[in-house]
């Protein structure tokens, strides 16, 4: 295979445009994931939307360097981010145009560089980080990409190799960083999300495009011992209130003091933007006041509010749905990843690692058959 060592405007907008077709094919898979911060179902259809507006705004770009293709989606992203993984991913792409900000092309070291500072943007809009979330995976992708691109690797191909294996090593290893996951025996949807967007854009620029039509992205499986779908409570304890998401425009916006004010009033709350635009998302029981507060500090856009009871009961009639309709099922104890993949493919319902010695604890037993 050829060595790529720049890649211009166009071919970052053509990178994501299959990018986002690929994950548009795991949308529905992802969303099945999605059990937090609120097991919803919606994370991998919120970050399509929140690419495809991206998108729109790329296709529209007046110059086609890179810089003005990077702030175009960067733009598109902010404008249209949907949920919590979608105003994550629209800062991604804030500190991505940052570092590609009055450039042509980009080479390895700018790509690299480029995905460290969307890490670091990701963070920076949250008011409460968690880890074993999208943002680890993007943080240990973009190290990943900086230290291959430090150790002289000219090939932007190479870094985005790295960047997508340390993605999906990420993706695996959440539910060890989370509990809410561990539980579900999931990983974490918005992980996947980014995970399946950078190998659909490494895909692209391998030459796969066409390939990619016939093929469909494959989910990282979850390396713990818990099997079956996310078992949920079918009435959550305390209620999740609405998901409230705006834009808000106006002159000398201040995104820190927006951001100070709303954590009195939510949870989950991420205020990102600049001084003209700025994208709201917060969990609350009363959006009334949220809008309230906004609608004194500027213009509200694109308000949306939804109702997290609702669609966390629809998230369980979609998981029962999901579920296979069967009156027995077989648990196995079987050594090794070849047997258990052979396994499965007879119909086993669970499979518990083994070991050497072919003696797991009643615990995993009993975990795996109640699951």
């Amino acid at each position: 295979m050829e060595r790529t060592t720049i890649i211009s405007g166009q071919n970052l907008r053509d990178m994501f445009e299959i990018a986002t077709n690929w994950l548009e094919k795991s949308a529905a898979d992802i969303d099945a994931l999605n059990v937090f911060p609120v097991p919803d179902g919606d994370c991998g259809t919120n970050m399509l939307l929140t690419m495809r507006s991206s998108l729109e705004e790329a296709f529209r770009a007046a110059d086609h360097d890179i810089s003005a293709i990077a702030q175009a989606m960067a733009k598109g992203a902010l404008m249209g981010a949907r949920g919590n993984s979608g105003v994550i991913l629209s800062q991604i792409w804030r500190g991505i145009a940052e570092t590609l900000q009055d450039k042509e092309t980009a080479n390895s070291q700018d790509i690299a560089a480029a995905l460290v500072r969307g890490s670091e943007m990701a963070y920076k809009g949250l008011s409460n980080p968690v880890e074993g979330t999208m943002l680890t995976v993007m943080r240990e992708a973009a190290a990943a990409a900086q230290q291959l691109a430090s150790d002289g690797s000219s090939d932007v191909i190479a870094v985005l190799e790295a960047t997508v294996d340390a993605s999906r090593d990420s993706v695996a290893n959440t539910p060890n960083l989370l509990s809410v996951l561990k539980e579900a025996g999931v990983v974490d949807a918005g992980g996947e999300g980014l995970y399946t967007l950078f190998d659909g854009a490494l895909r692209y620029l391998r030459g796969e495009a066409e390939e990619m039509k016939l093929r469909k992205p494959q989910l990282v499986v979850a390396d713990i011992h818990a099997a079956g779908l996310p078992q949920m409570e079918v009435e959550p304890e305390v209620p999740y209130g609405y998901c409230t998401e705006f834009l808000l425009k106006g002159e000398s916006l201040k995104p820190d003091e927006i951001r100070a004010k709303l954590e009195k009033k939510g949870q989950s709350v991420i205020v990102v933007g600049d001084e003209m635009a700025v994208r709201v998302h917060i969990h609350t029981l009363r959006p009334g006041t949220i809008l309230n507060y906004a609608s004194r500090v500027g213009t509200m856009h694109d308000v949306n509010i939804r109702n997290m009871d609702e669609q966390h009961q629809d998230f369980l009639k979609m998981q029962k749905e999901r579920m296979p309709a069967i009156n027995i099922a077989t648990v196995a104890v079987v050594s090794g990843d070849g047997l258990a993949e052979v396994f499965r493919s007879l119909g086993v319902a669970g499979i518990v690692p083994g070991g050497q010695t072919m003696n797991p604890s009643t615990r995993d037993l009993l975990q795996t058959a109640e699951a």
